[in-house]
């Protein structure tokens, strides 16, 4: 019930002051109104409908109800008519009667049945505060000034500024339109390009990952057909949250994300990949993101430039003309 009490306030707040705020209030008002600050008798009758909806109430009179009516609190003491554990409760506002206790139980799992229904009504309409962006931050002058020209042999040339259409012409055909964005400067005098775009998150349930056994293994006695590398690893990568993925040598680190990537090509993978709740599509999955190996480094000797001319000098064939691959 806590549980799906905190995500149901984590799910409307939409970010952590909001949350916080609205989070600590709630439960404030739990605390005092769940017969534990205050009993029922002291709760205002203004205040009462707060003790009823309180979900701690519930859980604590099934507590109390279930420890005091048992046979260690049934000594009746002296002068008195009733047992210990009557009187306890008695005192603190608390229900006598055994069936509370199935109440309470029963509360519980509805509370827990709302709550949930509550954040996935959330999560469905409620829209996250402001708009994805990312600057590109571009140092070209001549971009910088606004201007942009282009040119095709043969033929004229004309530039606008801003977001007005640049159209190219050779001759009196039309060859192409194309719309150039006026670029954003801040406050800082730094100009760049604002690039919105949809955040995904990924969610992996049960991934569990296994090849044939090595026929080394197989001479050593071992009976099984297949060697599980992962077994049933279950979690999620939020978007704009740096995510930390640690273990020992060995456990399996490199083994998940490969999976998770789409670079394992053998093997058995089990279980469910999801992007952003879709089930996750290997074509469309490697145009949205991006994976850097743990052994793609960047010399610091050389620019990002020279980094991916020396690649594509490497990787694309020899009938590939200079200009081309620059």
């Amino acid at each position: 019930m806590a549980s799906a009490l905190f995500r149901l306030i984590g799910a409307m707040g939409r970010n952590l002051i909001v949350a916080n705020t609205f989070g600590s209030f709630a439960l404030l008002t739990l605390f005092a109104l769940g017969g534990v600050v205050l009993s029922r008798e002291q709760v205002k009758k203004w205040w009462i409908w707060g003790y009823w909806a309180s979900p701690l109430m519930y859980g604590q009179n099934a507590i109390v109800v279930n420890e005091f009516l048992g046979k260690s609190w049934s000594h009746i003491p002296p002068n008195t008519m009733e047992p210990l554990g009557i009187q306890v409760l008695k005192a603190r506002g608390f229900f006598t009667d055994a069936y509370w206790y199935w109440i309470g139980v029963g509360a519980l799992f509805g509370f827990v049945i709302l709550f949930n229904f509550g954040f996935s009504i959330a999560l469905a309409y409620l829209n996250p505060f402001g708009n994805s962006k990312t600057i590109k931050s571009d140092d070209n002058e001549e971009t910088a000034r606004g201007a942009i020209e282009l040119s095709v042999p043969g033929g004229g040339s004309s530039h606008r500024r801003g977001s007005e259409n640049v159209e190219i012409r050779r001759g009196s055909r039309n060859l192409s339109r194309i719309s150039s964005d006026r670029p954003a400067f801040n406050t800082n005098g730094r100009r760049g390009m604002v690039l919105p775009f949809q955040q995904h998150s990924i969610t992996f349930d049960e991934i569990k990952y296994s090849v044939d056994m090595p026929e080394e293994m197989r001479s050593q006695g071992v009976k099984e057909d297949k060697l599980v590398l992962l077994k049933e690893v279950s979690g999620a990568f939020r978007p704009g949250v740096l995510t930390a993925l640690m273990g020992v040598s060995g456990a399996g680190k490199t083994t998940l994300m490969d999976v998770l990537a789409g670079r394992k090509t053998g093997g058995y993978i089990e279980g469910n990949i999801t992007i952003s709740g879709y089930p996750k599509k290997q074509e469309t999955f490697a145009r949205i993101a991006g994976y850097c190996e743990q052994n793609d480094i960047h010399s610091p000797l050389v620019t990002v430039y020279e980094s991916l001319l020396y690649s594509a000098w490497l990787r694309l064939p020899s009938d590939v003309n200079s200009d081309t691959r620059k």
